[in-house]
């Protein structure tokens, strides 16, 4: 890992609340305009992990930004809310990134807000389209484990937001509360660059689990359980020609983006 610092120090909950409210006022008032916005990020794993969202402050997994995943259609409507809302919007991010996202600061309230439209695009792109509906008020789980999982350069935060969601979640082949490795295994198969990321990292993730102190015993053996099982449904699936002649070249031709390249 790496920037292991990035999200990660001790955050009191007077700072968490300051977050989880205006989440909270972001996602009132993209709902009264009628704007289809998706949680992703930090705040999307505390969401959609009750039992287990105690896991980030006990592990010093700090909020730094508000982050969602939206459809370019909605892109106007998104900006006027935002201005509504007292967000000054950053043009260059916007136009640098040929519409495909914004970025939002109140800096007097030390808020920064992150719009992704259509896709997310760091190491490899994970596309939203059809899948915003599926789940609400965050992305579905199978896109937050991919969130974290197709970062190459993967910090201590990602492996920690990993970890809360594999323990909350069971594994299945549909998105009903449930991490849909079916999806993901296609999503694989149908990319070798993001089959090797995303099972580098769940090999980290079960490997780094068990050196947390905050996590129990029978915790950590869960952990490693559900990281076995993805792994298994990921090599398992059916690959393509194309797939199996990248696998040949494996490791020698760099099959991601730089983070900084986006």
């Amino acid at each position: 890992m790496t920037n292991q610092s990035i999200g990660m120090g001790e955050q009191d909950r007077s700072e968490r609340d300051k977050f989880e409210n205006e989440l909270k006022r972001i996602l009132e008032a993209s709902d009264k305009a009628g704007i289809l916005l998706r949680v992703i990020g930090s705040l999307a794993f505390q969401m959609h992990c009750p039992k287990f969202g105690g896991l980030q402050a006990a592990m010093g997994r700090a909020y730094t930004d508000i982050d969602f995943g939206a459809y370019s259609r909605q892109t106007k409507q998104i900006q006027a809310m935002m201005a509504g809302l007292g967000y000054v919007d950053n043009r260059e991010v916007f136009i640098a990134s040929e519409g495909e996202r914004a970025i939002f600061d109140k800096p007097d309230a030390g808020l920064h807000v992150d719009v992704f439209y259509e896709k997310l695009d760091f190491c490899h792109a994970i596309y939203w389209k059809d899948r915003l509906e599926v789940d609400s008020p965050t992305i579905p789980l199978a896109e937050l484990l991919l969130e974290k999982m197709q970062i190459v350069q993967i910090n201590e935060k990602d492996v920690i937001d990993t970890i809360m969601l594999l323990l909350e979640h069971p594994l299945g082949d549909v998105d009903k509360e449930t991490i849909n490795i079916k999806f993901v295994a296609q999503l694989c198969a149908k990319e070798w660059g993001l089959w090797r990321t995303t099972t580098m990292n769940l090999e980290k993730v079960k490997q780094l689990a068990g050196h947390y102190t905050q996590l129990t015993s029978g915790q950590k053996i869960e952990v490693a359980a559900q990281v076995d099982t993805i792994l298994a449904r990921l090599n398992n699936e059916p690959k393509p020609i194309a797939w199996r002649l990248r696998d040949r070249v494996g490791d020698r031709v760099k099959w991601y983006k730089e983070v900084d390249e986006v």
